[in-house]
């Protein structure tokens, strides 16, 4: 894993921002990321469409070194934790997280997030939210409007479109900031980019495999 970070100050906090789709909450000790949208590629194989099997095991191993270069006490997923009900993928990541036995799981429920309680703890998943509020933040899979509190989100995949020097246009997922909000990267490389509905006046922390950039 080739790791580029970048230090953010929000409301005073620290936040590191990597350009393997996650970030590192300082002061919490918690690896925030959203989106990871486990089982989805399984689903997709179920319904006749031919994919990687490795795709999830990627993510995972992903998720691990980052786990392991930051030594966080916590997880906190911000949404779409998952894709859709039970199939394969959801004992994948059940046998992955034996590895960290004490790794505290705190889910922020997404839109893709329909499976009980029961079966959520049972995966791992220690604390379950429809929001979830830190010191100054607050964390939701959509965006919330009117908050004074900063907010951190996933749900929209964003990515931005960079003009190259041939006068190409690229497309790249990024964290997308303002004085308000921080809306974060879909941690699944298995996704689309929105790159048009984005807020007024942000900053763009777009990323390769090997770099991280700001715009």
């Amino acid at each position: 894993m080739m790791l580029a970070e970048k230090k953010i100050l929000i409301r005073n906090q620290s936040f590191i921002l990597t350009n393997q789709r996650a970030m590192f909450w300082e002061e919490s000790s918690a690896l925030i990321f959203s989106d990871l949208h486990l089982g989805k590629t399984a689903h997709f194989r179920k319904n006749g469409i031919a994919l990687p099997d490795n795709l999830i095991q990627n993510d995972l191993q992903r998720l691990g070194d980052l786990i392991h270069h930051f030594q966080p006490q916590k997880l906190i997923i911000v949404g779409d934790f998952l894709h859709a009900g039970k199939n394969s993928e959801l004992y994948i990541f059940h046998t992955w997280k034996i590895q960290f036995p004490i790794l505290k799981i705190i889910l922020i429920k997404g839109n893709h997030d329909r499976l009980s309680k029961d079966h959520l703890q049972k995966l791992g998943v220690d604390e379950i939210y429809a929001t979830y509020e830190e010191d100054e933040l607050i964390f939701s899979h959509e965006k919330l409007e009117n908050q004074e509190k900063f907010v951190i989100s996933g749900h929209f995949h964003p990515g931005v479109r960079v003009k190259t020097a041939v006068h190409r246009f690229l497309r790249f997922p990024s964290y997308i900031v303002t004085p308000q909000q921080l809306i974060l990267p879909a941690f699944s490389s298995f996704t689309g980019l929105d790159t048009k509905n984005h807020p007024e006046k942000c900053q763009y922390f777009f990323f390769t495999e090997d770099g991280l950039y700001e715009i």
